[in-house]
């Protein structure tokens, strides 16, 4: 009891910190600073409730969820992960990364400081791949114009080749406990409507508080709906019963999770509060079957018979710390335990010996909670990094956009919008040196 106090009272303060990095920032006057959602909204009293439901319209944005357990070997300078995110012919709205183990699981990291130079290095690769295409889409202009081809170029193959280039991505949040990181990306032309960035982190490793395992929680509201994402690193073990544990571990992160209300306490507090809800990460659920056994299953891809000895499957099933969850198909090989840099399980090797005996097993996982979420993508990629393979969803996600965006929206399509731009560009060359001085912000 009293090593659990004592553990809670020196560290838990820094557990409790929901500070977390991005690229705006966070404060009240700056989240609210171009709220269009909330312009000419009415209060919601019984008698205008309806009216103001039908002023709702929904529309449907993609997310990329990923997890990933890497072992705690920090990536080279040449890890290109564009390929895993297939950017250039799959751009998504949201990307959501999770990763567990970014850093050794030893007492100098769990007791100490954060080590913030690796989850530097992660967000700087992540924002490399992100905007790859943009970078190599705007090289090649500049290339053009050097040759002197750009007004060789047709305006239809201009307008096609300015189409395909995607907006940029913005870190709206970035937090890590210990070897947990979760970073959060979005298009930057959604960040205005981005609001109410919270991070909440919940330890559940030695004496039940230290973030060795545990769970770093992100919300923001985006337009009208709340998002809620959980990275996770759940108790592990193979043994019969361990299971219990990872099932604890869930109803303590569940329980123990907790966001500010906001500024008119109308925001949701726990995380099953939340419109669309999804948990990632290293969840460390085994296969109930003799180790022999699962090996020779895996040997021979019947993914459905090892699937229904799944521990995260009965329990989706059994419905008791995972009631309402949804997993989509799994469709490839367990993701866990393999040799380094290589693509063979661990213990499949004559004469191998090792601390950790350890049977294949779908650890890395991707879960959702409630309506609104629909899955479009459900696989593995093949990085031998670490002994875990990494994991990806892609989802769609039906977002409550108010009407007076969408009227915004229509009138950017719109020919009269078309109309003032060109007008606008007639601006003479004085007038324009007049406001180069003052500041702006593009919506």
């Amino acid at each position: 009891m009293w090593p659990r106090l004592v553990t809670n009272r020196i560290l838990g303060e820094r557990l409790r910190s929901s500070n977390f990095v991005a690229d705006f920032p966070s404060n009240a006057e700056a989240s609210s600073l171009l709220d269009i959602s909330s312009l000419g909204q009415p209060s919601l009293s019984e008698n205008n409730i309806l009216i103001n439901q039908l002023k709702h319209n929904f529309q449907n944005y993609k997310v990329f969820i990923s997890t990933w357990n890497v072992g705690g070997i920090a990536p080279q300078d040449d890890l290109d992960i564009a390929d895993w995110l297939d950017t250039p012919n799959n751009t998504c709205d949201i990307y959501v990364f999770g990763f567990q183990e970014i850093v050794p699981l030893r007492a100098s990291y769990v007791l100490g400081s954060e080590n913030s130079k690796i989850s530097m290095k992660w967000n700087s690769l992540i924002r490399e791949a992100l905007n790859k295409k943009i970078q190599y889409c705007l090289e090649k202009q500049q290339y053009n114009s050097k040759l002197g081809r750009r007004q060789k170029t047709s305006e239809v193959e201009k307008a096609i080749f300015e189409s395909s280039i995607p907006e940029g991505f913005r870190c709206v949040i970035s937090k890590q406990m210990v070897g947990i990181l979760i970073s959060v990306w979005v298009r930057s032309d959604l960040r205005p409507y981005v609001r109410h960035p919270r991070a909440s982190c919940v330890g559940c490793g030695i004496m039940g508080y230290l973030g060795n395992k545990g769970s770093v929680s992100v919300r923001f509201q985006l337009h009208e709906t709340s998002f809620c994402f959980v990275c996770s690193h759940l108790a592990s073990g193979g043994r019969e019963g361990d299971e219990k544990h990872r099932n604890s571990d869930v109803a303590e992160i569940f329980s123990r999770t907790s966001f500010p209300r906001g500024p008119s306490f109308d925001l949701p507090r726990k995380v099953l509060d939340h419109d669309r809800v999804i948990l990632l990460g290293d969840l460390n659920y085994r296969i109930s079957l003799p180790e022999a056994t699962t090996r020779l299953l895996v040997d021979r891809k019947e993914w459905n018979a090892l699937l229904e000895n799944d521990q995260l499957r009965m329990e989706l099933m059994s419905g008791q710390v995972f009631e309402g969850w949804h997993e989509g198909l799994v469709r490839f090989a367990p993701t866990y335990k393999y040799c380094l840099n290589s693509n063979v399980y661990f213990g499949c090797v004559e004469g191998q010996k090792g601390r950790k005996w350890r049977a294949p097993a779908w650890c890395d996982r991707i879960i959702w909670y409630g309506e609104g979420l629909q899955q479009r993508l459900y696989t593995r990629g093949e990085s031998n990094l670490s002994d875990h393979r990494p994991v990806k969803a892609i989802f769609t996600a039906q977002v409550q956009v108010p009407s007076t965006f969408k009227r915004l929206q229509k009138f950017f399509l719109s020919e009269r919008f078309d109309q003032a731009t060109t007008r606008f560009d007639q601006i003479s060359s004085s007038d324009k040196s007049r406001c180069r001085g003052r500041s702006s912000f593009r919506l």
